[in-house]
């Protein structure tokens, strides 16, 4: 643990953790509900349209939170620093139990993990709905959503991601790259990056998403990754630096 801030990195980490094991347990919820809900009549008529945001959503976040733990693992090889080893570890974990989920979910509806043709986000309604969607299509003509490849709830994506807040192949081999303090600095940039798209992604869901189960799943990753967004702020501030942008 770097010497400046480091009492309030770890008050934060300690709430960060919380916020992680409540995400956790959101996902066990989750879960029961969905293989509860197939037991129960009429479960078929709820199953998820294939391009609804339901479906959208689990495709989507499957890829983001992918990446996620591929910069986690990077990271915790090429640092020492148990606060930043932890950080990465928590998130790996969560993140892949959460896309062994989604996943799990497209096949108990009987929907294809990868959709071709279905751009990024396209599943997404404007800003302002307040309400679940059931789509059945995309969102227009040509399959071209309301947010495919530009800003999702501000959070843009750079030329060369794939989704708001992703990095670069440019991005993940200068991780790869880097080590000590300079790996931790720029592992918890692109974290940062990563975590604004994935909340804005999962607010989306919790808004429009039809399925009771995985619109909680979605608060809870909305909840656990504020706080670690809170995190890598004073961790970034006790390593002398500030998120990009």
């Amino acid at each position: 643990m770097h010497d400046g801030g480091g009492r309030q990195v770890r008050r934060t980490y300690r709430a960060a953790g919380s916020a992680v094991l409540l995400a956790l347990l959101f996902a066990v919820a989750a879960t029961v509900a969905a293989a509860s809900g197939g037991r129960t009549a009429g479960a078929a008529a709820r199953t998820p349209a294939l391009y609804s945001p339901d479906a959208g959503f689990a495709r989507d976040m499957a890829v983001h939170h992918q990446q996620a733990v591929e910069m986690s693992f990077l990271v915790r090889d090429r640092t020492q620093d148990e606060a930043v080893r932890s950080l990465a570890y928590d998130i790996a974990n969560t993140q892949a139990n959460q896309r062994g989920m989604l996943l799990g979910w497209l096949d108990l509806w009987g929907l294809p993990k990868v959709l071709a043709g279905e751009p990024p986000m396209s599943w997404m309604a404007p800003a302002s709905a307040s309400a679940p969607a059931s789509a059945s299509a995309p969102a227009s003509a040509g399959g071209s959503g309301a947010h495919g490849g530009h800003a999702v709830d501000g959070v843009p994506a750079k030329p060369g991601a794939l989704m708001p807040g992703m990095a670069t192949k440019e991005e993940i081999a200068a991780l790869g790259a880097a080590q000590g303090r300079d790996a931790e600095v720029l592992f918890l940039q692109l974290m940062t990056d990563h975590h604004k798209g994935g909340v804005a992604m999962a607010r989306g869901c919790a808004v429009q998403c039809a399925t009771p189960a995985e619109r909680a799943l979605a608060q809870g990753m909305v909840e656990a990754q504020q706080s670690e967004l809170t995190l890598m702020a004073d961790m970034l501030r006790a390593r002398g630096a500030a998120p990009r942008g």
